[in-house]
């Protein structure tokens, strides 16, 4: 938002010895934004420590099945390796190259030649990778000065794509919600006037004219913090209310049961108001909830809380309810934001909106289930422990010898004749006795680490009639003469996330991790223990 930026100072949020995987399935795919069917992307900032390289990225990415995602730039070195990733991408213009694009044409096609064309031009190899453009972020509130010449490098910008033959690619702008006056009720909400004829109406109508969408940055929690207690704490997080309890339009009767649809309505309102809202589709390229924030000041900034807007939001948008006023039309959203940028300045939330770290381990679990959410299955109680992609074979073999061994891990089923047995190869054996050993530790933080040789998962590692620990088909499992055996077959969508703390990306992270897990093998006297 605005150069997103919050304000204020912030504290570290300290990394989660839980080391679990979020399994995260975006699937509802279009061919443009702002139109078809309604989906969930996310944002992704790069002010994080650490941060995944670009190819790790987009197999980050790819292993989360996320299929949509905004750039606050057009970096080629991430849009190459996007290609890879099966996403696509919204890339932005930052504020600061505004003034360039804004008083020259020749200088945004220059922009559009050197940062649009080689992903999106028709002989590239990534045709489909861009699916719209966001010039500028939040520029009203962020950056007025530039608002004159915004709506000018829109215009440029759309020029090129169109010389380019790429006129299918809208431009747009992200606005704040703040140019909504008195949004609520929603049928007496009107956009600012000071910026009504000087600036909204001619964008939105060349929104109108090249198919383009409105593109607002939506936020429910910052409602509910500047309310003073007036909107209900669930009703900002789609909860259900009682009818008593649910906010009501006195001009329409209609009932809202959360602050996002009440926002929305708001805004439909307000562009009927204009006499422009025909035809024009609202994008929400920003919305989400902070997992930490300073006690005092913002109390509702929690892991519980995030979790709880986050999960309820992809459902809200995958079951395409609509709003009160626009039952069935379903605005598409971007999560803000896939990592904690943990580099950003402000007040402690700052720092602490995204689903995942910078390396890669999940902040929280969403809690969706459906076959069309943003995951597949609500997989917080199935984790599973296997050998690390990229560990060293010797090292995936002695850290399966200590799980058999002083671990005391079962590995009666890798053992020739038995159900676990094929495909004989290491890897396959370790992943199976590491498992089951981190099953026995009631899947606790570091129980999976084997020095570096074990990574957590949410996919299902069972195949065929190896049934490992932790499966929701375990308790099918019947053995014969020692066999781990079952008829029943893993469905596909059980799981797609494979990641894991990697070593040297949180050293301080991993030296606390072995100093926590020495101590503890002092205390408890057991024997030499392989994963300290």
């Amino acid at each position: 938002m605005g150069a997103r930026s919050r304000g204020g100072t912030r504290s570290l949020l300290l990394l989660s010895l839980h080391l679990l995987c979020l399994h995260s399935c975006l699937r509802c795919s279009v061919s443009a934004a702002g139109s078809g069917d309604p989906y969930v992307g996310v944002t992704i900032g790069t002010a994080v420590t650490n941060l995944l390289s670009p190819s790790d990225l987009a197999a980050f990415l790819r292993a989360q099945r996320i299929t949509h995602v905004r750039l606050y730039d057009a970096d080629p070195r991430l849009l190459s390796a996007l290609a890879s990733s099966g996403a696509t991408a919204i890339v932005g213009v930052p504020n600061d190259e505004l003034l360039a694009l804004g008083s020259s044409p020749a200088t945004a096609s220059a922009w559009v030649a050197r940062r649009v064309l080689p992903f999106a031009a028709a002989n590239s190899t990534t045709p489909g990778l861009i699916s719209a453009i966001a010039v500028g972020d939040e520029v009203p509130t962020a950056l007025p000065s530039a608002l004159p010449i915004l709506l000018p490098a829109i215009q440029s910008l759309a020029a090129a794509l169109t010389a380019a033959n790429l006129s299918s690619i809208p431009v747009s702008t992200p606005l704040p919600f703040s140019i909504v006056l008195e949004p609520f009720p929603p049928s007496q909400a009107y956009f600012n006037q000071s910026l009504a004829k000087s600036f909204l109406l001619p964008l939105l109508s060349h929104l109108a004219n090249t198919s383009a969408p409105l593109m607002l940055n939506l936020y429910p929690y910052y409602s509910l913090m500047q309310s003073s207690g007036v909107v209900p704490v669930d009703n900002a997080m789609f909860k259900p209310l009682p009818p008593s309890l649910e906010m009501v339009d006195p001009n329409t009767l209609l009932h809202y049961t959360n602050v996002f649809d009440a926002m929305l309505d708001a805004v439909y309102v307000a562009l009927k108001n204009l006499n422009v809202s025909a035809g024009i589709p609202v994008l929400v390229t920003e919305t989400g909830w902070p997992s930490y924030g300073d006690r005092k000041q913002e109390p509702y900034a929690s892991k519980d809380n995030a979790n709880t807007y986050n999960s309820n939001l992809i459902k809200h948008v995958t079951e395409k309810p609509g709003t009160p006023m626009r039952p069935g039309t379903q605005a598409s959203v971007y999560i803000y934001e896939l990592f904690n940028e943990d580099l950003r300045p402000g007040p402690a939330s700052e720092a602490n909106w995204g689903l995942f770290h910078g390396n890669g381990t999940p902040v929280y679990l969403l809690h969706v289930t459906g076959k069309d959410g943003f995951l597949g299955n609500d997989t917080t109680d199935r984790t599973f422990c296997i050998a690390a992609d990229d560990a060293d074979e010797k090292a995936v073999q002695a850290a399966m010898d200590w799980a058999c061994g002083p671990g005391r891990s079962d590995c009666t089923a890798i053992q020739p004749g038995e159900g676990c047995y094929e495909p004989n190869d290491v890897r396959s054996h370790a992943s199976f006795a590491f498992n089951t050993y981190y099953q026995s530790q009631g899947k606790a933080g570091g129980s999976c680490y084997f020095q570096g040789a074990g990574m957590v998962t949410t996919t299902d590692p069972s195949h065929d009639s190896c049934i490992f620990v932790g499966s929701k088909l375990y308790s099918n499992v019947t053995k014969s003469d020692g066999a781990n055996t079952t008829t029943t077959q893993t469905s596909d969508a059980e799981g797609c996330a494979v990641w894991r703390l990697r070593t040297g990306r949180e050293k301080g992270f991993l030296s606390a991790l072995r100093l926590l897990l020495s101590l503890m093998v002092v205390v408890i006297m057991t024997n030499s223990n392989f994963w300290t």
